[in-house]
């Protein structure tokens, strides 16, 4: 097969691991910068061109699109999904899980267990705010935060007014969720491949703060996880549309509580963790399943 991984950069642990993979099974594989992409989007034959070259005969791609690039990133996708080139994840499905908001209102919907949240671009009524999402301790994030950045805990109602005040400065839209006190600075990252989980791994926050990310100073460690946890995140991971997904979830006294539902997991950590090859487990996905057509939106959404 041929095969794409849509990266910034070649030297990534991920992108090197799924590339690696790619070489041991026989693929003719390529890394491509989706930001040196450019389209020609006709009708007729839609292309892209990369460096000068025209891209063609691409079996699949697995997009490694990071947030910062979701808008360009996505585009690239849905151009190859017009050429009927099966994507692991969708560029709809990216985009879908990439806004918060609206990956948390499509969960809501579909009855996927979740803090209390709310949701402002105002923060005229912050006491209201507050209010509705139970009083502090109160978690406050800005709406395009990643990893761990723009999320701050406040004790007291007084602290999250603060906060929000704070934010209004930054002309952004703001999440307010209730703090599960018995998640005690954990949560758990399940890394999903079509319709099993291949990995978990549980996350403990670093000293002194109460955000998991390993990216941000927290620890990580293998967990047992029970059914209603693992359905939870295969049935997450299918809500959003995305084949390979790292689900986030808290314990809480109320069942599993899911916090984001991430397009581009890492590998190295999980990987390390669990002892288990997700980047065989992944290109076995996209084997089975990268056939002309198979890509179900073809660039539309």
């Amino acid at each position: 097969m041929k095969i794409a991984i849509i990266s910034r950069n070649k030297n990534l642990y991920s992108t090197k691991r799924l590339y690696e993979t790619c070489l041991e099974r026989g693929h003719d594989v390529h890394v491509i910068d989706p930001l040196l992409c450019y389209m020609n989007i006709t009708p007729s034959r839609p292309s892209i061109h990369y460096k000068g070259n025209s891209l063609e005969g691409f079996d699949a791609i697995i997009p490694r699109i990071g947030a910062s690039i979701t808008f360009y990133g996505s585009a690239v996708v849905r151009q190859f999904e017009m050429m009927e080139v099966y994507s692991v994840n969708e560029s709809v499905a990216i985009s879908r899980s990439r806004d918060k908001l609206r990956s948390l209102q499509l969960l809501a919907r579909k009855g996927i267990g979740l803090p209390i949240t709310g949701f402002a671009h105002s923060t005229r009524y912050s006491d209201d705010l507050i209010n509705l999402t139970g009083g502090a301790p109160l978690v406050l994030k800005i709406l395009e935060g990643t990893q761990g950045i723009g999320v701050v805990l406040a004790d007291t109602n007084k602290a999250a007014q603060s906060v929000i005040e704070a934010f209004r400065g930054l002309n952004t839209h703001i999440l307010v969720q209730e703090y599960i006190r018995e998640s005690q600075g954990k949560d758990i990252r399940f890394f999903v491949v079509g319709d099993k989980v291949v990995g978990a791994m549980e996350r403990v926050a670093g000293p002194g703060d109460f955000r998991s990310n390993i990216h941000r100073g927290g620890s990580g460690y293998p967990v047992k996880i029970t059914p209603e946890e693992r359905t939870t995140a295969i049935r997450s991971a299918q809500i959003m549309g995305l084949n390979i997904a790292g689900v986030d979830m808290l314990r809480s006294n109320n069942g599993p509580m899911v916090m984001e539902v991430n397009s581009s997991p890492g590998l190295q950590e999980i990987e390390k963790i669990t002892g288990e090859d997700i980047a065989v487990k992944i290109i076995e996905y996209t084997e089975r399943n990268a056939k002309l057509g198979k890509t179900r939106t073809r660039g539309s959404g």
